[in-house]
C-alpha cells in the first residue's frame, strides 16, 4: 500500500464539474493498493496516517498529528502510485491491485478514518478526477506499507 500525504490548508476533488469532496486544514491523501497487500498493510497505513506528526505545535515544530489538530482528510484513490518507470518510457502498473481487491481496502481505510472521528471526504474510485490543493509548508511525505522507502 502506498500513500502520498500532503499537509494542506484546503483541498477539493471534482468529478464532472461537481465538487464531491472538500476539506480545509488537514491531509490530502493519495492512496494506492498493491496486488499483494493484506490486512496488515491496511492497519499500518491507517495508524501511520492519523499519527504522523506533521503539524506544528506552539513552538513551530512538526510535533502534532491529524488527530491532535482535529484536522480533516481527503482520500483519493490513485493506482498510478504503483507505476514502475524504471524500464522504458511507459510506466507499468502490473503491481497495482485490480478494483475487486483495491475497492474493499480503500473503503475500509475510509471507514477507519471515520471511526476515529476524523472528518473524512473522498474522491470517486476509478473516476476521472480533478484534484486541487493548497499544500501547507509545503509538507509532503511518501508512505509505503512494505517500507520500500
Amino acid at each position: 500500500m502506498r500513500s502520498v500525504v500532503q499537509r494542506v490548508k484546503r483541498a477539493k476533488v471534482t468529478v464532472d464539474n461537481e465538487i464531491i469532496g472538500s476539506i480545509d486544514h488537514g491531509i490530502m491523501l493519495l492512496f494506492s493498493v498493491e496486488d499483494n497487500d493484506e490486512e496488515k498493510d491496511l492497519e499500518y497505513m491507517c495508524d501511520k496516517v492519523v499519527n504522523l506528526r506533521i503539524f506544528e505545535d506552539d513552538d513551530g515544530k512538526m510535533n502534532k498529528s491529524l488527530v491532535d489538530v482535529k484536522g480533516s482528510i481527503l482520500v483519493v484513490s490513485q493506482f498510478t502510485l504503483h507505476g514502475d518507470a524504471r524500464k522504458g518510457r511507459r510506466p507499468s502498473f502490473i503491481t497495482a491491485a485490480r478494483p475487486e481487491k483495491a475497492i474493499p481496502l480503500y473503503e475500509k481505510f475510509i471507514q477507519n478514518m471515520k471511526d476515529q472521528g476524523i472528518n473524512t471526504q473522498t474522491g470517486k474510485f476509478g473516476a476521472d478526477m480533478q484534484v486541487e490543493l493548497v499544500n501547507d509548508g509545503p509538507v509532503t511525505i511518501l508512505l509505503d506499507s512494505k517500507k520500500v522507502f
